[in-house]
């Protein structure tokens, strides 16, 4: 007779068990995106991918599939490990999934307006990116080298968002840009306005000149955030050094003094 009510208590307990799962999946993600390890590996993934991938991407190089699926992967979880609404943690996963399926069916099958849809997909997801990045950056807690790591991320992600605004505007209005030499393909386009959009955000400058006014325009608001973006980031991190010392202070007291009751 005991065996029934044994029986009956097996599927409460599994469903405990089940709804357990989600809240230490959630810590999992957030000590995983706390440490360093989450923006050192984004970081180490956008580095390779702009500045080795992408450029020998006009010999038509493999690798980039590779890399944007753990750039993919690692925002997914930010994503979820942020504090925000369900709803905003539903929206980016919608749009970082629609990217990379508009992406790669615009591969897949190439015509002029899947290009169009996955340019402004990636620029949208880009920016969603770099709001993850700043979240997880300016969270509570001591100024530590992740932080440094993670405006490090985003002033490349800004970047790359701007190089596909700019991929946009070009297939949206041919000519927006004048070339020495004419991009050949899709791959090499997008190798030559990655190249300038650092050029411009970094105000270096390039080869590659903005013809178009809405060129220029994009153009100059690049190289504003390029001056404006690693100003403000620094000042905000020496604050929040500030305010940590400060509460440091308050919790034990100013440094060198001793109780001697």
């Amino acid at each position: 007779m005991t065996s029934p009510a044994i029986g009956a208590r097996m599927p409460f307990r599994t469903n405990d068990t089940y709804q357990s799962r989600s809240p230490v999946l959630h810590k999992h993600m957030s000590e995983f995106w706390s440490g360093d390890l989450g923006l050192t590996l984004i970081t180490i993934s956008l580095a390779v991918l702009i500045f080795v991938i992408t450029p020998l991407r006009e010999a038509a190089l493999p690798g980039r599939f590779f890399f944007d699926l753990i750039v993919v992967t690692l925002m997914v979880f930010g994503a979820m490990a942020v504090n925000q609404s369900r709803i905003a943690k539903a929206f980016v996963i919608a749009v970082v999934l629609a990217s990379a399926a508009v992406s790669g069916a615009a591969r897949l099958h190439p015509t002029l307006f899947l290009h169009q849809l996955s340019s402004v997909l990636s620029t949208l997801t880009l920016l969603l990116y770099v709001r993850i990045v700043l979240l997880v950056m300016f969270r509570k807690g001591p100024v530590t080298w992740s932080r440094i790591q993670g405006g490090i991320c985003a002033y490349l992600l800004v970047g790359m968002a701007w190089a596909s605004a700019f991929q946009f505007l070009e297939q949206l209005l041919p000519g927006s840009f004048h070339f020495v030499t004419a991009p050949a393909d899709m791959d090499q386009l997008t190798s030559k306005l990655t190249y300038f959009s650092f050029a411009t955000l970094t105000t270096v400058g390039s080869d590659i000149a903005p013809l178009l006014p809405f060129a220029r325009s994009l153009t100059m608001a690049e190289a504003i955030v390029g001056q404006l973006f690693p100003a403000t980031l620094i000042g905000a991190l020496v604050a929040m050094a500030m305010q940590s010392r400060t509460n440091i202070r308050s919790e034990h007291g100013p440094i060198g003094v001793r109780d001697v009751s």
